[in-house]
C-alpha cells in the first residue's frame, strides 16, 4: 500500500519529537497515522493524507477504529483526508463525513521519475533546461546535506521570503525538530545553491518509500536574476531519480489556473518542470461530541 509521507513512521517520529501523542495502525486494506492535536481548548485526532484505504469498505473499517481512539482520548472530533482508493463526495458523505476548507492541499503536482533523464529534461520548459544545464557557468554551486545544523541555511532564507511576501511561516524550532528527527533516519535532506560563499536557495526534501517531496523551499530575492531556485529544483529532481525514487511530488498547487489565485506563482513554477496533476479528496471532519463540535465550529467562524 503506497502511503503519503505524512502517514509514515518517519512523520510519526517527528510528531512525537514535537511532544504529540500519535497512533500508527493498520488492518486489512487500511492504514493510518493519527495525531492527537489541541486547538482552542478542543482536542481532535488528525490523519494528514489518511487514512489510506483500498475501498469504501476498508475506509469504513479504519473509521471504526479511529472513532474508538477519539473516544478513548476524550477528543471532540476526527479530521481526515482519505487517500488510496478514489473516493467520491457521495462515498464520504455516506460515512457521515463533512468537508472543511482547510488543512493539507487537495491538489499537488507530480513527476514520473521512471522516464529517462532525456525525457524528464525534454518535458521541462526550455528556459528551465537551459538554467539547469548552465547554472555552474554563473559560479553557482549545488550542495546536499544531512547535517541538522545546516537547517539555519534554510530558515534564514525563509525569513527573508516571508518578509518580502508578507506571509507567516513556521518557527525555526519546527524546522530544527524536523532536521533532528528525520535526518538521522534517512527520511529527509537539505539541498542548497551557493554563490560566492553565500546560500541563495535552499530546500528541505522528504524521502518516502517511492516518492520524494519538495516540502519547504526559499531563495534570495536579491539574487533572483541568477535563477538559483530553478537550478536547485532541477538538481533535487535528478537526485530523487538517482536514489531510486519513482515519483517526485512538488507538494501542493492551486486548484485552478486562476492567475489571481494566491498560489498562482509557485504553481506555475512547479508545472514548468513537467508532470501531472494529482487530486486528493478534501479534508473532512467527523464529530464525535456533537455539541462540543458545534461550539468549536462557531468559535472558528468568529475568529
Amino acid at each position: 500500500m503506497d502511503i503519503h509521507f505524512l502517514q509514515s513512521k518517519a512523520w510519526q517520529t517527528f510528531q512525537e519529537a514535537e511532544g504529540r501523542k500519535t497512533f500508527l495502525e493498520e488492518g486489512d486494506g487500511w492504514h493510518f497515522l493519527a495525531i492527537l492535536e489541541e486547538s482552542a481548548g478542543f482536542k481532535r485526532l488528525y490523519c494528514p493524507y489518511g487514512p489510506v484505504a483500498t475501498s469504501v469498505k476498508t475506509l469504513s473499517d479504519a473509521l471504526t477504529r479511529l472513532r474508538q481512539l477519539v473516544k478513548e482520548q476524550s477528543a471532540t472530533f476526527l479530521r481526515i483526508q482519505p487517500t488510496g482508493a478514489s473516493f467520491s463526495k457521495n462515498d464520504l458523505a455516506s460515512l457521515s463525513l463533512r468537508p472543511v476548507d482547510y488543512s493539507q492541499p487537495s491538489h499537488t503536482w507530480c513527476l514520473d521519475l521512471t522516464d529517462t533523464d532525456d525525457v524528464i529534461l525534454a518535458n521541462m520548459k526550455q528556459n528551465n533546461r537551459n538554467i539547469y544545464r548552465n547554472y555552474r557557468k554563473k559560479g553557482l554551486l549545488y550542495e546536499k546535506s544531512i547535517d541538522p545544523s545546516d537547517i539555519t541555511r534554510l530558515t534564514s532564507l525563509l525569513h527573508g521570503t516571508a518578509a518580502h511576501n508578507k506571509i507567516s511561516i513556521h518557527p525555526d524550532s519546527y524546522f530544527e525538530a524536523q532536521a533532528a528527527s528525520l535526518f538521522p533516519i534517512g527520511a529527509a535532506s537539505l539541498h542548497f545553491i551557493a554563490f560566492e560563499g553565500q546560500t541563495i536557495a535552499a530546500a528541505l526534501v522528504y524521502h518516502g518509500d517511492t516518492t520524494n517531496y519538495y516540502a519547504h523551499a526559499a531563495s534570495s530575492f536579491k539574487h533572483r536574476n541568477l535563477n538559483a531556485a530553478t537550478a536547485l529544483l532541477g538538481e533535487i529532481i535528478f537526485d530523487a531519480k538517482k536514489s531510486g525514487k519513482k515519483v517526485f511530488d512538488f507538494y501542493g498547487i492551486a486548484p485552478t489556473d486562476d492567475p489571481d489565485h494566491r498560489w498562482a506563482g509557485f504553481t506555475a513554477f512547479k508545472k514548468s518542470f513537467g508532470g501531472y496533476d494529482v487530486t486528493y479528496p478534501e479534508t473532512h471532519e467527523l464529530p464525535i461530541k456533537p455539541l462540543a463540535y458545534r461550539l468549536y465550529r462557531l468559535l472558528r467562524r468568529l475568529r
